[in-house]
């Protein structure tokens, strides 16, 4: 299929990139630095130290995943129009929507093994260390997979902002203020508008469907509370916390994010003038 041809050449292409390998390296150093800082201190207070791993873990992949997804795609669709290799791909028998989609999975899953393997040596050091229970370990794998989900869904925004514009100056642009709005300014504006409205208007079903709207904090939300014992690190555990939405309507949504980005980005391609 024409679709998986056009992925495994993205990832033929991307794994000989230096700069994958740098990410992946980057990944792996953070991880391992925050399994042996981060949960030094669990012994002395009897802590599930995967459990704290995971909840930081998730906070560090907010910031620097989705960046990285966006760096890797931004240009997928505008850098193969100014190289102009673009035409020529589409000289082949293959349809519009077959680049897209190509194009994304294959990034996608570049991103996905750079977080496996980084994130797989901080599994692979606490593999060795006591007082870790299976728990824990399933919330750490769907740590990893929400977090390749997360990824999947900036490069699927990444690639949207690639078939929007005509340069690739833009689009590094447009991908910068894709991370400043979903991983940094949204959660402001989210919380000005809490502060002043103080209750009276902004339920928690109100505030419960905004948060929906931003995957960093569909991700976040979903690693914080799906598991008891990593709600208990995370702060939002507790019989005064309000109820957070179900972890099947979580991942459900953050599928979605990966999905609908990625069929705009279907739709504008195939009404761009090449």
């Amino acid at each position: 299929m024409n679709v998986l041809k056009l992925a495994a050449q993205e990832i033929r292409v991307g794994l000989r990139n230096r700069w994958v390998v740098a990410t992946t390296v980057l990944l792996a150093a953070l991880s391992l630095s925050l399994v042996l800082l981060g949960s030094a201190p669990t012994g002395v207070v009897k802590a599930d130290p995967l459990a704290v791993v995971v909840v930081s873990l998730a906070s560090l992949t907010i910031f620097l995943v989705p960046l990285i997804a966006l760096l890797l795609s931004f240009d997928a669709i505008v850098g193969e129009h100014e190289r102009g290799t673009l035409m020529l791909l589409l000289a082949y028998p293959v349809a519009r929507w077959q680049v897209v989609v190509g194009k994304a999975l294959g990034q996608s899953s570049i991103l996905a093994i750079a977080t496996v393997l980084g994130y797989g040596v901080a599994a692979a050091a606490l593999s060795m260390r006591s007082g870790i229970g299976a728990p824990a370990w399933s919330a750490f794998v769907a740590m990893v997979l929400t977090s390749a989900m997360l990824g999947a869904a900036f490069v699927s925004m990444g690639v949207l902002a690639s078939t929007l514009v005509r340069e690739r100056a833009t689009a590094a642009g447009l991908a910068v203020g894709l991370w400043l709005l979903f991983v940094l300014l949204y959660d402001t504006a989210l919380l000005g508008i809490l502060v002043a409205d103080k209750g009276r208007y902004v339920t928690q079903d109100v505030l419960n469907l905004a948060l929906l709207l931003n995957p960093a904090d569909v991700y976040r939300i979903f690693n914080m509370t799906a598991n008891d014992g990593v709600a208990v690190y995370s702060g939002l555990a507790g019989p005064g916390n309000a109820a957070p939405p179900p972890p099947a309507l979580l991942f459900a949504v953050l599928a979605a994010w990966v999905v609908a980005p990625l069929a705009l980005a279907v739709l504008a391609f195939r009404r761009k003038p090449i």
